[in-house]
């Protein structure tokens, strides 16, 4: 079982409350809030945003590279993982 289905509820909240936090971006630009108030707001975005990347990256490790599958699997899982670093890096 994927790990993004055994944990759906909990990654779902984490995603809700980032989308309430993006809606609070929006409200404080409509409101014309001063840039300092929305500078931390965006920052708290990318720190929720942070939290659960590495939240996925490590279960991805723990589940499909070092977890109990064929070393075949383990490859796969690696390369996914390369590739999603270097995306995430950009």
């Amino acid at each position: 079982m994927s790990h993004t289905i055994k944990d759906q509820e909990k990654l779902l909240a984490r995603v809700r409350r980032l989308k309430g936090q993006m809606e609070a971006v929006e409200r404080a630009l409509e409101a014309r809030q001063p840039c300092g108030d929305i500078l931390n707001l965006v920052a708290s975005v990318r720190g929720a945003v942070n939290g659960l990347t590495v939240e996925l990256i490590e279960d991805h490790i723990r589940g499909h590279v070092a977890g109990h599958e064929s070393q075949g699997e383990r490859e796969v899982g690696a390369a996914e993982l390369i590739e999603i670093v270097r995306r995430y890096l950009k």
